[in-house]
């Protein structure tokens, strides 16, 4: 039985201004996103005793150590993979409150890695990572992929994509209600990049960038920092704003989309976002039906819909049927998704900004504000090691 479920809360979020080419370092918007979040909480950032990153993140702990006022930590972690880690790392929080090993952990992601945000010539200095491939590539997946033109993720993901339509007749339409409906949502948040109205025939006009994905089916490029304090439940009470408990945290690894080879070897009921969400309502004693309002991984809008099936909040093959129904709107949807506008449209933190969101749904907050929401889930990225969480209201 895990030990997570009502253990820990997060009790203060923080982030930069989000846009495109800041000028500014992972390690300068990162700390900026930890005070933040500090600030937001009530606490001293010197009574942090704990710390959880992405493995990919390149802003690790002793970066941090003097900043934050030399804290003591007794507990920090990496957890690795690109769209995965965006939840797992609350997971690992999570676990690391639960077992006592801390007390007041923050996890956060800084990101630097849009077309004009290099800040130096090393890998882990800014920019897109496909321009900055190594001559040599001795990982399996990269030997065998680049070579044959699967160099970024929008080309793996199409491949995905187009076996979602062949196998489930989902259509370009379908794609397109994500992204209109993501939009809408980020109109009404000051925060979000992309707050001009888009209509379904935008996305069916934006250009091509590798078939079926369309301009408007891919997430922004965008700079900025988010950050978050996880404590335990008892302390939450005591501080500035209403805890968002978290009610369960599952991990699931399985096939990958950088092995193609392995991504479709099984039943996608068998694949780790699947299984992942299995666990996870079976650890929060919930079902899909208690959720109010999910966010999803949205670095393409296909994978919006096929994670809507991943987690059982609709049959395989009617992920699409469900966003043409405005299933995934705030205003008038039975799963209101992604109110933030995503990474789609509001910033592409590598979901770290959804996580953001989901504590103030729970708080009230949002500017697309679920009513009476008391669930909300969210997901990692279903084509990776992944991850995902549930976090409640405070009683």
């Amino acid at each position: 039985m895990s030990i997570i479920p009502g253990k820990a809360a997060v009790v203060g979020i923080g982030q930069t201004p989000f846009g495109k080419g800041l000028g500014r370092t992972e390690y300068d918007m990162g700390l900026e996103a930890i005070l933040a979040a500090c600030e937001d909480a009530g606490i001293s950032p010197s009574e942090i005793d704990g710390l959880v990153r992405f493995d990919m993140e390149s802003l690790d702990e002793e970066m941090l150590l003097s900043a934050l006022g030399n804290p003591d930590l007794s507990y920090f972690i990496g957890t690795p993979m690109g769209g995965g880690g965006s939840a797992s790392v609350l997971v690992h929080a999570a676990l690391g409150i639960a077992s006592g090993m801390a007390e007041t952990i923050v996890c956060y992601r800084s990101r630097a890695r849009g077309k004009n945000s290099s800040f130096g010539k090393a890998q882990n200095q800014g920019g897109r990572y496909w321009e900055r491939l190594a001559a040599d590539l001795p990982d399996v997946s990269g030997m065998w992929h680049v070579p044959q033109g699967l160099v970024t993720a929008f080309q793996e993901m199409a491949m995905i994509t187009r076996r979602h339509q062949i196998e489930y007749g989902t259509t370009e339409d379908h794609f397109g209600e994500v992204a209109v409906t993501f939009r809408e949502h980020a109109i009404r948040n000051p925060n979000a990049v992309m707050r001009m109205e888009m209509t379904l025939e935008d996305h069916h006009q934006s250009r091509m960038i590798s078939d079926p994905l369309r301009l408007f089916d891919c997430n922004i490029e965008t700079d900025g920092a988010c950050a978050m304090i996880v404590t335990t439940a008892e302390r939450a009470r005591d501080l500035r704003q209403p805890p968002a408990i978290i009610r369960a945290g599952s991990l699931g690894a399985g096939s990958h989309h950088r092995r193609l080879s392995t991504l479709f070897d099984r039943s996608r009921e068998e694949d780790s976002a699947a299984r992942t969400g299995k666990r996870l309502f079976a650890q929060a004693d919930l079902s899909p039906d208690d959720i109010d309002c999910a966010y999803f991984y949205d670095f393409f809008t296909s994978l919006v819909i096929i994670a809507l099936e991943d987690y059982g909040f609709c049959p395989r093959g009617e992920g699409g049927p469900f966003v043409a129904d405005g299933g995934i709107s705030w205003d008038r949807g039975r799963l209101p998704c992604n109110t933030n506008g995503g990474q789609l449209s509001e910033a592409f933190i590598h979901g770290f900004n959804n996580n953001l969101e989901a504590v103030r749904q729970i708080r009230g907050t949002s500017t697309s504000q679920v009513e009476d929401c008391r669930f909300a889930l969210v997901a990692g990225a279903n084509t990776d090691p992944t991850g995902a969480f549930i976090l409640e209201r405070a009683s």
